[in-house]
């Protein structure tokens, strides 16, 4: 099956739920007008989400164990959300931080000993 096809569905279904929700815990809300209000940030995070799971998609299809797809995911995402903060949102990186990278890529670099 194509990646995408499943996503599709997926989403679908998340967004059909959301939509219920939305509507059973808001009962004199408009949906129209929470759009209206809504900036870049869920629209970026819609793309990152599904870049995420069809990269889970073809690892797992390209024979990767779950658990280091998953390992090596969230450990690429961390370093990357490092200097996502620094370059946007003008974060800091601290010793913490870097301390946090080294044990992100010694993880990586361990992972790959046979």
């Amino acid at each position: 099956m194509n990646p995408f096809a499943s996503l599709t569905v997926t989403y679908v279904i998340g967004a059909v739920a959301s939509l219920i929700f939305y509507y059973v815990l808001n009962k004199e809300a408009n949906i129209i007008h929470e759009y209206s209000k809504v900036n870049w940030a869920p629209s970026v995070l819609g793309f990152a989400i599904v870049g995420l799971e069809v990269g889970y998609i073809y690892a797992y299809k390209a024979g990767w164990p779950v658990s280091v797809a998953q390992i090596v995911q969230a450990s690429v995402l961390a370093v990357i959300l490092i200097f996502v903060g620094y370059l946007l949102y003008h974060e800091s990186i601290t010793w913490n931080k870097i301390a946090g990278i080294i044990v992100c890529l010694t993880g990586l670099a361990l992972i790959n000993i046979n």
